[in-house]
């Protein structure tokens, strides 16, 4: 599985990006994917993910009603919406799978998201 992660890029605050993860490779054994960010002195953490099988969505508490994480089969491509954007979603946005019991393994690059207020 490759993973390929774009659509950042600078925004005021208030506004809206769409980050897109196009995957390429197998899906028999895909579990779910996520989209992760990591600030600067900060921790990576996960904002969003989707699970293939029911189509169940978690998202993290700080961007709960903002971000929408949504998939398009036919593109074989993941989408995270992201509205009211806040200078403290500025980040680096990766997108990642996981496989049925096993943690997220298969990554893609960075793609950088700057809020500015």
């Amino acid at each position: 599985v490759q993973l390929q992660a774009s659509g950042g890029g600078l925004v005021q605050s208030g506004g809206s990006l769409r980050l897109s993860c196009a995957r390429s490779g197998g899906t028999f054994n895909t579990d779910a994917t996520g989209w992760f960010r990591q600030a600067p002195g900060k921790e990576r953490e996960l904002v969003a993910a989707l699970i293939w099988r029911t189509g169940t969505t978690y998202y993290g508490d700080s961007v709960k009603g903002r971000f929408t994480i949504s998939r398009e089969n036919a593109k074989n491509t993941v989408y995270l919406q992201m509205n009211s954007l806040k200078p403290e979603d500025t980040a680096v946005y990766y997108c990642a799978e996981r496989n049925y019991g096993h943690a997220y393994s298969y990554w893609g690059q960075g793609t950088l998201v700057t809020v500015s207020s």
